[in-house]
């Protein structure tokens, strides 16, 4: 018993020493095959909420993937970054510990930040734009022309390449997260991304299909930027894509108890709809 014990914590001490550092996702995986960072460990726990996941595990060229999908008739989509004491959450169970699990679809990492883990890029939480929209230049995958911007209001959720939100995206939407760079633009890969590159990490990135649905996809095992691209395009049917973040990607899916670790800036939450009325005395009957 005190074997086991002192293996586990042994386990624990390794994995936070190895946790990656704030914004390292900004420029430390690259399309050029520098070395990757490994993929973090998931943890497991109960499940906190009665009901169906929305998300299911999927295989896509011998990778393991896990994909997400947030619907508009169920769902809502906002932003989070900031707990009630204005520092950054941090890490998903930070975020989990300051909400109500049963309200909670699952929420995801995404949008690049930086060493404060706040974002470096467009970002609108609750209809309030905190930073404003990045075209500068630089280093890293943020600033692989052309990055992109996941965003909506209501029910209508879009991902657009940068510029041409900048000139064709008039009001300010309810929520907005930039990231990049796009995985896909018009149903084409983007043009620094190779079929099959030697890069390889833990990825997630978002699509908006032609019926509106968000669909968020996380790989369980090091995928390269041309075969997630490939997954949005050849399964999901999805136009335009974006990479969220990689080798600290995480997700928290309530409905599974899988809580996974990582530190991370900008959260991504997928909220359930309140039932309608008739809605509500349709389900009791």
């Amino acid at each position: 018993m005190k074997r086991a014990a002192f293996t586990l914590g042994l386990l624990l001490t390794l994995a936070a020493c190895s946790e990656p550092q704030a914004g390292d996702a900004v420029t430390k995986i690259r399309f050029d095959g520098s070395q990757a960072e490994e993929p973090l460990a998931a943890a497991t726990a109960p499940a906190e909420t009665a009901g169906p996941s929305a998300c299911e595990s999927v295989t896509f060229e011998s990778v393991a993937l896990t994909h997400c999908v947030a619907d508009p008739a169920q769902h809502r989509i906002e932003m989070a970054n900031l707990g009630a004491d204005k520092q950054p959450f941090a890490s998903l169970s930070a975020f989990a510990a300051s909400v109500d699990p049963s309200t909670i679809a699952f929420a995801m990492n995404g949008g690049m930040y930086g060493d404060d883990l706040k974002p470096i890029g467009y970002y609108v939480q609750n209809g309030e734009r905190l930073k404003e929209l990045n075209r500068g230049d630089g280093e890293g995958n943020f600033y692989m022309k052309p990055n992109g911007v996941f965003f909506g209001s209501g029910a209508g959720w879009h991902v657009l390449g940068s510029n041409t939100f900048f000139n064709t995206v008039g009001d300010r939407p309810q929520f907005g997260t930039q990231s990049g760079p796009m995985l896909l633009v018009d149903g084409k890969l983007h043009p620094e991304i190779q079929d099959d590159g030697p890069s390889k990490a833990i990825r997630n990135a978002v699509g908006v299909d032609g019926s509106g649905k968000a669909h968020f996809v996380i790989s369980e095992a090091p995928v390269s930027f041309g075969q997630l691209a490939r997954y949005f395009r050849d399964v999901l049917k999805v136009s335009n894509a974006l990479y969220l973040d990689g080798a600290v990607s995480s997700l928290w899916d309530p409905a599974t108890g899988r809580l996974d670790k990582g530190r991370i800036g900008p959260v991504i939450v997928v909220t359930k709809r309140e039932k309608t009325q008739p809605e509500a005395e349709a389900t009791a009957e």
